[in-house]
């Protein structure tokens, strides 16, 4: 797959309508989901023949310390479960370590040894701002400020109302507010920064919605689960 830069989707029409510039990740469209081919998320049974047993939600999205801000639990059983953190079967070719985004499903897997991966739900790209590609995490942070670009507050202009002074310019610091969550990822291409991020979120339960502006949005337990598994320089395919 060809990696691809922001000006390159916009002129080569592989954008699908006006694209979101800069951590813009708001708005909300659900669809029902759609399994992507290249992973089993029905069987229990991996390659090698090991049982994969079902997780403990309860454990994995419950609250907990040890952070700058406090990581509220997640009321997993208000989500279908094929968003919810699963290891599963794997079929495609990529190295372990990578990172395939499945828009149509609204589901990432981070591929593991063995033809596995664990898979997480997502929130993804409402209409019109849809994208696909091969990208890098060029930088990662913990609890991100997020500073909205001008053409998300000129769309919304309630947006002004909520924005206060960062290091980094008008935004609303990271913390419990910031519609970035606990961790954010940033995308880049050959042209450089995306716009894009894998990040956190303040509205779990969008998770399994065509919801953002282009960026991938988690449950907090789950960027940060998968922030401590994905350094800098980790491959991010988006699938078409």
């Amino acid at each position: 797959m060809v990696t691809i830069g922001r000006r390159q989707f916009l002129s080569s029409g592989l954008a699908m309508g006006t694209m979101a510039v800069l951590e813009g990740c708001a708005g909300s469209s659900r669809d029902m989901p759609l399994v992507g081919s290249l992973f089993d998320t029905g069987s229990r049974t991996a390659s090698g023949g090991e049982t994969l047993s079902k997780p403990d939600y309860t454990a994995i999205y419950s609250s907990f310390g040890g952070e700058r801000f406090p990581i509220d639990s997640f009321d997993f059983t208000k989500v279908d479960p094929v968003f919810l953190r699963q290891v599963v079967d794997y079929r495609g070719s990529e190295t372990p370590g990578t990172i395939v985004v499945d828009p149509p499903a609204r589901q990432m897997f981070f591929v593991e040894p063995g033809r596995r991966a664990t898979r997480y739900g997502v929130g993804v790209g409402r209409e019109g701002f849809a994208w696909s590609g091969t990208a890098k995490i060029n930088m990662r942070r913990s609890w991100p400020d997020w500073i909205p670009p001008h053409e998300m507050v000129e769309r919304d202009p309630d947006i002004q109302s909520r924005l206060e002074d960062t290091k980094r310019g008008k935004g609303v610091p990271g913390g419990p507010h910031s519609p970035l969550g606990a961790r954010a990822m940033y995308l880049f291409g050959k042209t450089g920064d995306l716009g894009y991020r894998i990040h956190g979120t303040t509205e779990p339960e969008t998770i399994g919605s065509n919801v953002s502006s282009g960026c991938v949005r988690m449950v907090n337990q789950d960027i940060i689960h998968l922030y401590s598994r994905a350094p800098e320089g980790t491959t991010v395919i988006v699938l078409g």
